[in-house]
């Protein structure tokens, strides 16, 4: 069974975002830590996805409706983990009267996002050496 929440980036889930964040992006993706953590992690909204009494997936929202940082442990892929994380970030900014919310997805992943009700709205770019797009989603 998974159980997702969402919570601040705060005590007790602080560690369990950044351990799930630092084995995805920096481990795996080769990002820079300072890349990924960028400071804007305090003001925003993280979802965890719970799976077998452990947390194994996270993202986070901001203020805006900007949506990322989506990281699922290899382990879990597959599961639907990280549909459970979109959407319940989506749930918020829904509740908190948003009109919509965006994202940069890496180029692999933008059939995922479309599934999710999310359209390509800009060029491609490379962030982190990855190659992203624009998308959005209006509520």
């Amino acid at each position: 069974m998974v159980k997702t929440i969402v919570v601040a980036f705060e005590d007790p889930h602080l560690a369990e975002i950044k351990r799930i964040r630092k084995t995805v992006f920096t481990g795996e993706q080769h990002i820079d830590e300072v890349i990924d953590f960028d400071g804007q992690d305090q003001g925003a909204l993280h979802s965890l996805a719970a799976c077998e009494g452990r947390f194994v997936g996270t993202a986070r929202m901001l203020s805006d409706g900007h949506i990322g940082r989506l990281a699922v442990l290899a382990e879990y892929r597959g599961r639907g983990l990280g549909a459970q994380l979109v959407s319940a970030l989506v749930s918020e900014a829904e509740r908190a009267g948003l009109r919509r919310v965006y994202l940069g997805s890496q180029a692999h992943a933008v059939g995922f996002y479309e599934r999710l009700g999310f359209s390509v709205c800009g060029e491609p770019y490379t962030e982190a050496s990855i190659r992203h797009v624009q998308m959005e989603r209006t509520l």
